[in-house]
């Protein structure tokens, strides 16, 4: 049996749409762990034999400092529309490395405007805005872990 990409969406979606709080998968060599729990511990060890995932391409991860984090949440909101994490995983800015952001601030948007990418087990999910307007704030540096439903920018929301 040979997991592709096209299997792990439909168990993503499918995890997306229950009331379920986490979903372990082992199948041919591919463990996978969604969770709606921050705290949910990830599978650590090795695997002996690669899954047949494609990468998208390889980036640097790097935790988030949680003063980073404390100061983010700090600063204003006040009319400001979040556009949050679909779930946990690496943010990325640009949909390559190298390659220029999806959004920077005071950037125009329309609400299917994607404005990053997801990573999660080499499975990258591009995050469409979901609000029209004016991005005011990009809470999260590139490279860096989120979690589910942590902002990611503030929109100023408008007619973009």
């Amino acid at each position: 049996m040979t997991i592709e990409n096209k299997d792990i969406e439909a168990f993503i979606r499918l995890f997306e749409r229950s009331d379920w709080n986490e979903l372990r998968l082992e199948v041919d060599g591919l463990q996978m762990v969604l969770s709606n729990d921050p705290a949910a511990k990830p599978i650590v060890r090795q695997i002996a034999e690669k899954p047949a995932v494609r990468a998208v391409g390889k980036r640097p991860i790097s935790a988030q400092p949680e003063k980073q984090k404390a100061d983010a949440a700090a600063q204003d909101t006040n009319g400001l529309v979040a556009i949050r994490a679909p779930n946990l995983g690496t943010f990325y800015r640009s949909p390559n490395p190298g390659e220029a952001p999806y959004v920077d601030v005071g950037q125009e948007i329309g609400a299917d405007s994607e404005v990053c990418l997801i990573e999660v087990m080499k499975l990258f999910t591009p995050v469409r805005a979901g609000v029209s307007g004016r991005i005011a704030r990009i809470c999260i540096e590139d490279g860096n872990m989120v979690e589910h439903d942590e902002p990611l920018f503030y929109v100023e929301p408008g007619t973009g």
